[in-house]
């Protein structure tokens, strides 16, 4: 193993109120191709609310501590809402709702598409628009990670135990002789996420070598979405994050502006895909989801 992950993000506990943890890492250094974060949170005695769970270029994996997390609504919209002990759920391009009672809390893992295989054996395609019990993908190793969290009382003792655990896993599947995802749909992914989702989908495939309809099977078929959904899902999450920084810091949002720095015809294009995408213009989506915890403390590890 290599160091230990390095913190960040915030933490605050009222003596004589609410509990609010957030609490973000990056993982081992060996684990950092195929999960970009853990993000750590607890809330305790704070009002119950609802809050949107967006699509991003990662697949989300969460292990409670105290409750359930309970989704309302998923992606797919034939499925059921339920509650799980822990979720392993694939891209999508529609929100998830989350909602709670005035208490949650967990660690979300955002995982590469292109770990799914590396990690867990399976394509992230698999999971598509779905939540799944994460030991639906990963079996046992779920049930340890969710025992071992428990048992410590410390952030950085559980995000130790998410290391040393996903470590070994991703060391057993090389022992294995495991596949990792074919050299063609990783050129692509990175490319996406290179380009921020601007990238024109004829000139992706004239550099992938492939045909567009080659591309979008093999693609889809590995990572979720179609390249063109992918790449739609990637510039909003660019411009998402952009955003939501501008606000932390006190800056002047100037939509226009990053409607244009993101690859956006428009302020009006960026509106609706926030609307689409968000399920709110880029405003409101601020003033209903800017203090969710789970968000506030990816924003501190991408910040």
């Amino acid at each position: 193993m290599s160091e230990p992950a390095a913190s960040s993000g915030a933490s605050e506990r009222a003596t004589d109120g609410p509990v609010i943890e957030a609490v973000a890492v990056r993982p081992a250094a060996e684990l950092r191709p195929f999960i970009a974060r853990y993000s750590g949170y607890r809330q305790v005695g704070v009002p119950p609310a609802r809050h949107a769970g967006l699509p991003s270029p990662h697949l989300t994996m969460i292990f409670t501590l105290d409750e359930p997390l309970s989704v309302v609504a998923h992606p797919d919209p034939a499925q059921p809402g339920g509650e799980y002990v822990t979720l392993a759920g694939g891209l999508h391009s529609v929100p998830a709702l989350i909602s709670h009672n005035g208490s949650q809390s967990g660690i979300q893992l955002a995982v590469s598409p292109l770990g799914a295989r590396a990690l867990f054996g399976i394509p992230a395609g698999e999971l598509a628009a779905i939540d799944v019990e994460a030991d639906a993908i990963c079996g046992p190793v779920a049930n340890e990670i969710q025992e071992r969290i428990r048992a410590v009382t410390s952030w950085p003792a559980r995000f130790a135990v998410l290391d040393e655990v996903l470590w070994r896993q991703l060391r057993t599947r090389r022992l294995d002789g495991e596949h990792g995802v074919g050299a063609e749909v990783r050129f692509a992914w990175q490319r996406l996420l290179g380009s921020g989702g601007t990238i024109g989908m004829s000139e992706l495939a004239a550099e992938t070598g492939w045909s567009g309809r080659h591309l979008r099977t093999r693609f889809s078929a590995e990572i979720g979405l179609t390249p063109k959904a992918a790449a739609r899902v990637v510039r909003f999450d660019r411009a998402r994050r952009l955003l939501q920084r501008r606000a932390a810091s006190g800056r002047f949002l100037e939509l226009a502006a990053l409607a244009a720095h993101c690859g956006y015809y428009d302020q009006a294009h960026l509106d609706a895909e926030f609307r689409a995408l968000a399920g709110a213009a880029p405003t409101t989506w601020l003033a209903r989801e800017f203090r969710n915890l789970q968000a506030s403390a990816v924003a501190a590890a991408e910040g």
